[in-house]
């Protein structure tokens, strides 16, 4: 099976593809339900052409899974040499509309119908493989038994389904609550997942301060009595009306089907699709990972034990309470949650490439002679005036510069490396990559690209280089407890 991984920005993307996807999907400009994840614009599809010549055998969904109006088709028919010159190998519609239109100016790249078109049936794919159509990544109310049945019918069909992320409370995505509360139109890609919000549930009447029993309480949620609202809006009040058929309203599960993928692959999945445009960078190459070493496990590259630590470490994200969707039965899926898991990690950075052995040593003698000027510069000012400087050093010993040296040289590495948080010289760090699970590291140390200077701290739009002794690579990625775990966890 197929890994299809989110990608809301480039970093993300060259994470997704370094830690195990085999295909991801980003968003151009305007055209994708997740406009407020980075998207691409301007000349990154320089950087893109790139990335993929060095990861060959990847491949680049678009996914243009607006609703379109007159409007955004001739935006976009506006913008076409500009979304030629990224190398697409498939566009995600679920705009009946745009099928001619990409099949004219896009001849070599696929059709992939949206999960937003609400394709369960089998009916509806021999539709869809009629007008041209590669894959459909189906609606995620489909089970298990329908996509068997699916494929059956049309096996000459891709199928990619939905197997991790958050989950949606309207009909395969196509929510109006959001466009309702805010006026932000989910299927226009503005969603402000309402749904998640904080409700009070209030009544008409004083009725509730009864205990009820269960036949009492479905009749008041039948009743029409009921309301809630939300904590910013107090005085608007939203009536609830309960059916025979139950749909919940507010937050679903997290969808999470790492430990049932042989179930998926009996059913004639193609690809599995990780949910998460807008989710972190962290949170996109630990699911990758984790579901690369449960697909190769399943596949028997590796071994169930052999992944284990990978598939747990999915845990350890952010996320909402776990489960199976509507795969295997609907009521499974009926079931809300509050609120979400505290991740036991944060990013802290990204690791780049590491400096030549010469580029090493030249910054380090750098250093050095300036720290030897510093020294010089000291010892020949006048004797009030060093004695002034000398109080102020003491008083602020950041001022004093601590230079590498050979000896920190010895045995370990420099590598670019780029914050995402702010770090500590004396926080608990660990390495992670693609194919390990975390390295501990208590005598890592931050140096000035500029300078080669030794550095107490860092934080975001702070690169710099670090210096570990570990056995650690381009592309891995550093990350320390976070704050709620952080008791008794200082390195020194």
């Amino acid at each position: 099976m197929e890994l299809v991984a989110p990608a809301g920005n480039f970093e993300k993307l060259k994470y997704a593809y370094e830690y195990g996807a085999d295909a991801a999907y980003i968003g151009l400009k305007r055209f994708s339900l997740r406009v407020k994840a980075d998207n691409f614009y301007e000349d990154e599809y320089k950087a893109i052409t790139d990335l993929k010549a060095k990861y060959p055998g990847k491949k680049l969904f678009c996914a243009l899974n607006i609703s379109f109006h007159n409007r955004d088709i001739d935006n976009f028919l506006k913008e076409l040499d500009y979304f030629k010159s990224y190398p697409i190998d498939s566009f995600i519609i679920q705009d009946i509309g745009m099928v001619n239109i990409i099949k004219k100016h896009f001849p070599n790249a696929a059709l992939h119908l949206s999960t937003q078109a609400n394709c369960i049936n089998r009916e509806a794919v021999k539709m869809y493989k009629d007008l041209g159509f590669k894959r459909v990544v189906l609606g995620r109310e489909a089970s298990l038994a329908e996509i068997r049945e699916i494929k059956d019918a049309v096996p000459e069909m891709e199928l990619e389904v939905f197997a991790h992320g958050a989950m949606c409370i309207s009909y395969s995505g196509r929510c109006l609550m959001s466009a309702y509360l805010t006026g932000r139109s989910a299927n226009a890609g503005w969603c402000s997942h309402s749904c998640r919000w904080n409700f009070n549930l209030s009544g008409n009447n004083d009725f509730l301060t009864e205990p009820l029993t269960n036949e009492e309480a479905r009749a008041i949620a039948q009743s029409g009595k009921l309301f809630i609202t939300e904590h910013e809006r107090p005085n608007e009040h939203f009536p609830i009306f309960e059916g025979e058929d139950f749909t919940a309203i507010l937050s679903s599960k997290d969808l999470c089907m790492v430990d049932h993928l042989d179930k998926m692959k009996e059913a004639g999945v193609d690809s599995l699709k990780i949910e998460g445009r807008m989710k972190s960078l962290y949170y996109v190459a630990m699911t990758v990972r984790a579901y690369r070493k449960a697909i190769d496990a399943l596949q028997g590259k590796i071994s169930s034990e052999e992944a284990a630590p990978y598939i747990q470490e999915l845990y350890k994200a952010p996320h909402r309470e776990f489960g199976t969707g509507f795969f295997f039965r609907h009521e499974d899926a009926d079931k809300t949650t509050v609120g979400e898991s505290a991740s036991e990690f944060e990013l802290a950075a990204t690791i780049g490439k590491p400096l030549s052995e010469e580029e090493a040593k030249a910054l380090q003698e750098k250093a050095e002679k300036a720290r030897n000027d510093f020294d010089s510069e000291l010892a020949a000012m006048h004797p009030d005036a060093k004695k002034a400087k000398e109080k102020d050093l003491e008083l602020h010993p950041e001022k004093v510069p601590h230079p590498l040296t050979k000896e920190d040289l010895a045995g370990g590495k420099l590598f670019v490396c780029s914050p995402l948080n702010r770090i500590d010289s004396k926080s608990w760090c660990e390495f992670v990559g693609p194919n390990n699970t975390g390295i501990q590291d208590s005598d890592f140390v931050f140096v000035d690209a500029e300078t080669g200077m030794v550095m107490d701290w860092t934080s975001h739009n702070h690169d710099c280089l670090l210096l570990t002794k570990k056995d650690i690579a381009e592309n891995w990625i550093m990350r320390t407890k976070s704050q709620n775990k952080l008791s008794g966890t200082n390195k020194r």
